[in-house]
């Protein structure tokens, strides 16, 4: 079974542009990406749609795959850089683990432990969950909660915090019943990713804005394990700040 990093990267961020070049001690972010998949999986490409990016890569010795700028999701731009990861690279793809590309310190042991499940022939689409346990994530809209079966097949993603404990005052929920939240790196079967994004929006999808809606709408199961692990990522030059802070710290 052939696995594929792949790791979406666009410059345009309104936030800040330009992020996956920022520098962290002497290396362009992309780079720390690259390297830290590259030690969980064989196979590992960056996926962008501008030129900077691309050349930063191939600078450093990557392989990098050139997509549209016009796709509205990380999960389109994957589905177009498998493809052209294998006829650039003349390897068949099974599985792809799709990386964030503004996580610098991703751990390798949280991409093994998504890859695994694809041991498992029937899973479609896997990703991770973390318990929550501080108030502060369990009402935090940003931090997306999920609901799963008996078998750890998700049933539910929420910006609110699910399920509702009735009869209870929200801040005993936390001793009532174990919650967990999403963590957003997902792993797809190559064909089942291309069938994803061959689908329309859906209305779940619409009211949460969470893309993963879709698929369970359309019948899709996602397949979740438990990690203790949240990366930490990039979203501004303030997160940056940080994230330099634990780099010198490590």
């Amino acid at each position: 079974m052939v696995i594929l990093g792949i790791i979406p990267a666009r410059y345009a961020s309104t936030r800040f542009p330009g992020k996956p070049l920022a520098d962290i001690a002497g290396k362009p972010m992309v780079q720390r990406v690259f390297e830290q998949a590259s030690k969980a999986l064989e196979h590992v490409v960056v996926a962008t749609d501008d030129q900077r990016i691309y050349d930063a890569v191939q600078a450093f010795g990557g392989k990098v795959v050139m997509t549209s700028d016009r796709h509205p999701s990380g999960t389109d731009r994957c589905a177009e850089a498998v493809l052209k990861f294998e006829q650039d690279y003349h390897q068949t793809v099974d599985v792809v683990i799709n990386i964030q590309g503004d996580e610098p310190f991703i751990a390798e042991k949280q991409i093994n432990l998504l890859a695994n499940l694809f041991n498992d022939s029937n899973v479609q689409i896997a990703t991770l969950v973390k318990p929550v346990d501080d108030e502060q994530t369990l009402f935090n809209p940003n931090k997306p909660k999920v609901v799963v079966d008996k078998n750890g097949r998700a049933l539910l993603f929420s910006r609110q915090t699910i399920p509702h404990i009735r009869g209870s005052e929200p801040q005993e929920w936390l001793h009532k019943h174990p919650f967990l939240q999403h963590i957003g790196m997902y792993g797809y079967r190559k064909d089942i990713l291309l069938e994803i994004t061959k689908l329309g929006k859906s209305s779940l999808e619409s009211a949460e804005s969470l893309e993963q809606l879709r698929w369970l709408e359309n019948g899709y199961q996602i397949q979740t394990a438990v990690t203790t692990d949240e990366g930490l990522s990039v979203d501004t030059p303030e997160d940056l700040e940080q994230i330099l802070k634990l780099f010198k710290n490590k």
